[in-house]
């Protein structure tokens, strides 16, 4: 049985997305950071796909991302490589190209490891705390619980092989 995502209000500005693996961290930090998993598991609710996955992933490098739902509509989103200890933290900058977060948010990732277990921690810092609670009121956490689960489907898959 998966553990569940939990989505938290942290402070005035943050979201903290927090969810337990059981898969060892190295294995996490890849499918956050390598487009070949990242297009497997990170593709939205049901009918939307992942359309562009660009990953350039060293400090100032950027990445990019473009779904689309089975009616063509498109939402993309980029961003740039602050800081990346690898396996266990990346800070990126994530902007959407239509902005419906209130300006840039910088996100951070943090990988903890026990037992053969992994604990991801992602807080998104928001502009205001009006932009944070218009995300919280789009539906995000079906997407992201779905994406989440994929992940938790792809990390069995590669540990049993």
């Amino acid at each position: 049985m998966p553990y569940p995502l939990t989505i938290t209000r942290k402070g005035d500005r943050d979201i903290e997305i927090f969810r337990v693996f059981d898969a060892l961290r190295g294995r996490v930090f890849d499918c956050w950071t390598k487009p070949e998993f990242v297009r497997r598991w990170l593709t939205g609710p049901p009918g939307w796909s992942f359309q562009v996955c660009e990953i350039d992933l060293r400090v100032g490098g950027k990445f990019r991302y473009v779904w689309r739902n089975a009616k063509g509509a498109q939402m993309g989103m980029g961003g740039t490589y602050l800081e990346i200890v690898a396996p266990e933290r990346i800070v990126n900058t994530e902007l959407f190209d239509e902005d419906w977060t209130g300006g840039e948010a910088v996100g951070t990732l943090v990988l903890t490891e026990a037992n053969g277990q992994t604990t991801s921690t992602y807080t998104v810092r928001y502009s205001s705390q009006e932009a944070r609670e218009n995300v919280l009121k789009t539906g995000m956490e079906q997407g992201m619980v779905a994406s989440y689960d994929r992940l938790e489907t792809m990390l069995d898959e590669v540990n049993a092989s």
